[in-house]
């Protein structure tokens, strides 16, 4: 394990690896949501860990190092529903200032399968949209308000 300074790069300063000869750059991780929809619900599963345990969320995850954004979204909607699903389309990217992850949000329909629970999820289930249960997430209302702003412009 190499210890890094600190240099001033780019007009900022930066972790420099003095091994390598580079900055380090600790870049934010890339995750996924699902909006599943189908005849005016959305899927949602209650989490079984942290973070938001006992809340509910979009199948969601991180995409693994070899797989593309739209295959880490229909993994995760298999792997934590049960369902398998085709993308229709990009609802829209979100971050946050200091918060080390992006999230790729998704419309997804239904191609097959039965709702199951996962090691994630304690239960999964179809909510329609006016009869939601508590979110996990504080960006999970925004997701729902633009994803429902884009469908009324479709």
């Amino acid at each position: 394990r190499t210890e890094l300074e600190r240099r001033f790069i780019a007009g900022r300063e930066r972790p420099f690896c003095v091994v390598c000869d580079r900055p380090f750059f600790s870049d934010p991780k890339l995750a996924v949501a699902v909006i599943v929809y189908q005849q005016g619900q959305i899927v949602l599963q209650r989490r079984a860990i942290e973070p938001g345990i006992g809340l509910w969320s979009f199948p969601s995850g991180f995409v693994e190092r070899g797989e593309t954004v739209e295959e880490a979204a229909i993994r995760e909607v298999r792997e934590e529903t049960g369902l398998e699903v085709q993308i229709e389309q990009l609802v829209g990217l979100y971050s946050r200032r200091g918060h080390p992850v992006v999230l790729a949000v998704y419309q997804a329909r239904v191609i097959r399968g039965e709702l199951r629970t996962s090691e994630e999820s304690s239960a999964v289930a179809w909510f329609a949209l006016d009869d939601l249960p508590p979110l996990a997430f504080p960006h999970d209302s925004l997701i729902i308000r633009d994803w429902q702003q884009k469908l009324s412009r479709n």
